[in-house]
C-alpha cells in the first residue's frame, strides 16, 4: 500500500524508458503528473473505504435516536482543561435547555465531567459487509457517555457524522450502476447507428432526439411516479438506476455515432473488412480500442452527474425516501430556511456532495490530459 501511494506521488521520470513503454504506461505516466488528479483519486479512495466499511468507522449507530439530543450542535473536542493541562482528546456531558429568551434549545457543556474518545470502541455486535462478525467501531465515547456527535445531531436526535457515511453507499455507487447501464446502452445503440448507418442509423438517431428534447425534470417525476411506494431500499435503489440511465445514454450514443463514422473510413477499419474480419469483431476489436481514452474520461464525469441526479432526485422527494439514508434524504431537512438558519450543521451532506464532484472532475480532468495522443509525455 505504501509503495503504491510512493509510485502514484512520486512519478518516475526516466527518459529511456519513453521509447519501450506501451500506451498503457504512457498514459499512467502522465497521469501521476496532474496534482490534481492524483489529490481527487486519493479522496475518492478514501471516500469509497469509508462507504464501504461504514459500520467500522461511525462513532454512533445512524439509526439510534436520542431525544434529548434533538438538533443538538457539533461536539466540541477538548485536548485542554480550564486549567492548561493537556489531556487524551475528550468531549464534555451537555444537557438541553430552553433559552427563555430566544424559545430555542440550547446545549451548554458540563465542564466539571469529562469523557475521553476511545479507540475501538464496545458496541452492539453487528456484521461488517454482512459477513464478518464484529462488536467495535474505531473511535467514539464508551458505554453510557454522551454519544459524539462531530458534525451535529438532526431532527430526531441521530448523528448526522454516521447517516452522512451510510448515504455514502448509496450515494456514490449509483454512480457506478447508472453510468454502467448508460455506458452499455449509449456504447451499444451509438456503436450501432454509426457503423450500420442507413436506415438503423435514421431511426436510432430520431428515437435519441426525441429523449433529447424531454426536459429532464419533468422526465424524472413522471418515472418516479411509477416507482411504487412501498418498494423497500434495495428495489428503489434500482429503480433509481433505471430512471438515470434511460436518461443519460442518449449523449454518449451521439458522439460514439460520430466517432465511428469518423473513423469508419479508416486504413485499418479498411484492411480489416478486405481481411474477412465479421462486423462484431471489427467493433470490438478496432473501433472501441480507438476510442478507448475518450470511453474512459467520459465515464469518469458521467459518475458525479448520476450522483447529483440521486441526490437531486432524493431532495426533491422523487427518489429515496426515509428510512433509507442517502445524501440527498439527508439534505430533505435542509429545505426550511429557518430551520437551517438555527441548524447550520444540516448543511454538512452538501459539502460531501460537493467534494466528490470536483474529486471526480480533477480525476476526469487529468485523464483527458494523459490520454491526449497530442500531449507531451
Amino acid at each position: 500500500m505504501i509503495q503504491a501511494l510512493k509510485n502514484l506521488f512520486v512519478p518516475n521520470r526516466s527518459p529511456e524508458l519513453d521509447f519501450r513503454a506501451s500506451q498503457f504506461r504512457l498514459v499512467w505516466r502522465k497521469f501521476r503528473r496532474h496534482r490534481l488528479a492524483k489529490i481527487g483519486m486519493v479522496g475518492l479512495f478514501v471516500m469509497y473505504i469509508l462507504a464501504t466499511f461504514a459500520e467500522f468507522f461511525v462513532p454512533v449507530d445512524p439509526r439510534q435516536r436520542h431525544r434529548e439530543y434533538v438538533y443538538a450542535p457539533p461536539s466540541r473536542i477538548h485536548v485542554v482543561d480550564a486549567e492548561g493541562r493537556w489531556h487524551w482528546p475528550y468531549i464534555h456531558g451537555r444537557t438541553r435547555t430552553l433559552n427563555r429568551e430566544t424559545f430555542r434549545y440550547e446545549f451548554p457543556e458540563n465542564v466539571g465531567v469529562r469523557y475521553p474518545i476511545h479507540v475501538l470502541v464496545k458496541r452492539t455486535p453487528y456484521h461488517l459487509l454482512g459477513l464478518v462478525p464484529l462488536n467495535r467501531t474505531l473511535f467514539g465515547t464508551a458505554e453510557g457517555a454522551p454519544p459524539l456527535f462531530l458534525m451535529g445531531a438532526d431532527r430526531m436526535g441521530r448523528d448526522l457524522f454516521s447517516r452522512i457515511i451510510y448515504g455514502g453507499r448509496i450515494s456514490l455507487y449509483i454512480g457506478f450502476a447508472g453510468v454502467g447501464l448508460s455506458f452499455f446502452l449509449g456504447c451499444l445503440l451509438g456503436g450501432i447507428s454509426g457503423y450500420l448507418r442507413g436506415r438503423t442509423d435514421e431511426v436510432i438517431q430520431r428515437f435519441i432526439d426525441l429523449l433529447l428534447c424531454l426536459p429532464t425534470l419533468p422526465l424524472w417525476m413522471a418515472l418516479s411516479a411509477a416507482v411504487p411506494r412501498d418498494w423497500g431500499v434495495t428495489q428503489t435503489y434500482f429503480a433509481i438506476t433505471l430512471i438515470l440511465a434511460v436518461v443519460g445514454w442518449a449523449g454518449l450514443a451521439r458522439v460514439v455515432r460520430g466517432k465511428f463514422l469518423a473513423l469508419g473510413q479508416e486504413e485499418f477499419v479498411l484492411a480489416a473488412r478486405a481481411a474477412g474480419c465479421s462486423d462484431a469483431r471489427i467493433i470490438f476489436r478496432h473501433l472501441f480500442p480507438s476510442m478507448a481514452s475518450y470511453l474512459i474520461v467520459s465515464v469518469t464525469i458521467a459518475i458525479p452527474g448520476m450522483i447529483l441526479g440521486e441526490t437531486g432526485m432524493s431532495f426533491l422527494g422523487l427518489g429515496m425516501q426515509s428510512p433509507a439514508i442517502s445524501w440527498g434524504v439527508l439534505l430533505q431537512d435542509a429545505q426550511d430556511l429557518v430551520n437551517l438558519a438555527h441548524h447550520p450543521w444540516l448543511l454538512w451532506p452538501c459539502f460531501f456532495v460537493i467534494a466528490i464532484v470536483l474529486m471526480f472532475n480533477f480525476v476526469g480532468d487529468g485523464l483527458r490530459d494523459a490520454a491526449d495522443p497530442y500531449a507531451r509525455v
